[in-house]
């Protein structure tokens, strides 16, 4: 069972001025090849979400400017800590789809001044580490928010707080779209707006510091304490293996 859900009319985007797209977003910055690999999770399980409908709106700009992208489902994501070991399938699912990632796309609804559980429990699921992989750190991120009334940045900031926190090159720009409910058709399209247009710009963005950063992540994030603590492992795996053959 896959948790990735299917992007309608991928090719369809009636509110872009396709004009004034730029074929050649990473000009100078490095290679569009391979694809940039990005992933997109979204904070609300209703039918009519629009943090779901800004993210998909993000995947056809995305898959436009060359990328290959995933949106991860979280319907049947359970509570962080509800599953013993985190030893559930869409747990799993979720974790091999950051892995495979090398940017993402966090789109959460604002509820009471901030991002949703949905929202916090898929990046809850994602540690700094497990089995020696780092299934954030070095990754770019763009962060949007979609809100029921007068445009705010509360939940924007949030992400981007979590962003750091999770060891992520977090990009300048974002996405704030005030009263969604008046931003979309019955077709869950988005119209064409400033907001539309915002979102455009935070993708070519994303591509821009996607490319840039590619071969240097890994450097950009090295971190001094990080060395010396594998150090101090390494000694005591050293330690131990020496007394146990003594």
């Amino acid at each position: 069972m896959s948790r990735l859900r299917t992007l309608p009319d991928p090719d369809l985007m009636p509110a872009l001025d396709r004009a004034m797209v730029r074929h050649d977003l990473a000009a100078g910055l490095g290679p569009l090849n391979p694809p940039p690999r990005i992933l997109l999770l979204y904070g609300s399980l209703r039918a009519r979400s629009f943090s779901r409908l800004a993210v998909e709106e993000a995947a056809r700009l995305l898959i436009l400017f060359g990328a290959e992208v995933r949106i991860f489902d979280p319907s049947d994501l359970p509570l962080p800590d509800q599953v013993e070991g985190d030893d559930h399938p869409a747990v799993h699912e979720l974790r091999e789809h950051a892995l495979w990632s090398e940017a993402m796309v966090w789109c959460s609804p604002e509820r009471h001044g901030q991002i949703t559980g949905i929202m916090k429990a898929q990046i809850d699921h994602l540690p700094l580490e497990f089995g020696g992989k780092r299934p954030t750190q070095g990754r770019t991120l763009a962060v949007m928010q979609v809100s029921g009334g007068s445009q705010s940045f509360n939940a924007v900031n949030t992400l981007r707080l979590l962003g750091r926190w999770m060891r992520m090159i977090t990009i300048p720009n974002q996405s704030s779209v005030a009263m969604a409910f008046k931003e979309f058709g019955e077709d869950g399209r988005m119209r064409a707006s400033s907001y539309y247009d915002r979102i455009v710009d935070v993708m070519e963005e994303l591509v821009r510091f996607t490319i840039l950063t590619r071969g240097h992540a890994d450097q950009l994030v090295d971190r001094y304490s990080e060395r010396k603590a594998a150090i101090l492992r390494r000694d005591a795996d050293k330690d131990l293996a020496t007394q146990a053959v003594g």
